[in-house]
């Protein structure tokens, strides 16, 4: 090849160098997009099937190598969500939220950690978001309702309810929630009618059983209520609540032993459950046991519980039996 010939041969190759560049680069950039839906695809399926462990190990590559994808940050928060990882799910709904100020399903979701984590208010403020967003979402509606009964506001609580069976009359959870409302403001017979009424919807539910054996109680039906709280357990030996529901049957039957085991069942679950430590305590004291009592009652207090006007009764009634029987006769 001549000098000429060679020259021509070197410029045509560096040029065909500096146009390959550019498409090197958009090529990398799509490989890595590529990479980051196939990841999140395969963390999809893995959470379909249960396997959170390899569904967050995915979301972490589809993030690795895309960390603008909302979808992918959100996916990882419902996975460490249900692994019951809340602050690291709370983390991963922040940054979709920033990645996607619209994104009503995280502030949803953010929303109902708020909730478990004490917070109601700033629960409102999301579940709030997502109705802006998206006004006909059933589930905000359902859930702001609930936030707003435990804060005490039933009569904002029960619109709340209202408007979401209104945009889905077969939607369970706000059922159960107007139910709770219903109870909450005494009103038994309408709270019952809506346990009753999400029963029929889903009768495989144990939680529902669990709230209309509350019902059945306050009505006096002692016997209802231990059926009812009795199926709850059968679908679901787990739920904290139940067994706290049946502690209560016990306690009106004047079983205390039989009570105080069903509440230490329910504090194997969740120890952090106040309100139960309140009601194990108020059983011991029936039986005179009162430093077992007085230890939940400072435990119930540490959680940032209470006790009730008729809890420090017997409390003070307990002591002074104690303290009479302490003093020496002649």
């Amino acid at each position: 090849m001549n000098r000429q010939n060679r020259s021509v041969s070197l410029l045509i190759f560096a040029l065909t160098l500096c146009w390959l560049a550019p498409a090197t680069a958009a090529q990398a950039q799509t490989s890595r997009a590529s990479s980051a839906a196939s990841y999140l695809e395969r963390g999809n399926q893995w959470m379909e099937k249960g396997e959170l462990d390899r569904a967050i190990a995915d979301y972490d590559l589809a993030i690795t190598f895309d960390a603008r994808v909302a979808v992918a940050w959100y996916n990882r928060g419902l996975a460490r969500q249900r692994k019951g990882d809340l602050a690291g799910a709370l983390h991963d709904y922040d940054r979709a939220i920033e990645l996607n100020p619209r994104y009503a399903d995280a502030y949803l979701s953010r929303g109902v950690i708020r909730a478990e984590l004490g917070d109601p208010d700033a629960a409102i403020n999301d579940f709030s978001r997502a109705i802006e967003i998206n006004p006909r979402d059933t589930r905000a509606w359902s859930n702001r309702c609930y936030a707003h009964y435990r804060l005490g506001a039933l009569d904002v609580a029960l619109t709340n309810c209202d408007r979401a069976l209104k945009l889905d009359a077969r939607h369970t959870a706000a059922w159960s929630n107007r139910g709770l409302t219903r109870q909450g403001k005494g009103d038994l017979d309408g709270a019952m009618a809506d346990f009753d009424r999400v029963i029929k919807l889903d009768p495989q539910q144990a939680d529902f059983y669990g709230n209309r054996s509350g019902v059945w109680l306050l009505k006096g039906e002692v016997e209802r209520a231990l059926s009812d709280v009795n199926q709850a357990l059968t679908l679901n030996p787990k739920l904290d609540q139940a067994w706290s529901y049946r502690g209560a049957v016990w306690f009106a039957k004047r079983d205390y032993t039989r009570a105080i085991a069903d509440y230490d069942e329910a504090l194997k679950l969740n120890p952090r459950l106040a309100y139960v430590y309140v009601n194990r305590g108020v059983a011991r004291l029936m039986q005179g046991r009162l430093a077992e009592a007085e230890a939940d009652f400072a435990r119930c207090r540490e959680l940032g519980g209470k006790l009730g006007p008729e809890a420090e009764r017997l409390l003070q009634e307990t002591r002074q039996r104690a303290a009479a029987r302490a003093i020496p006769r002649n």
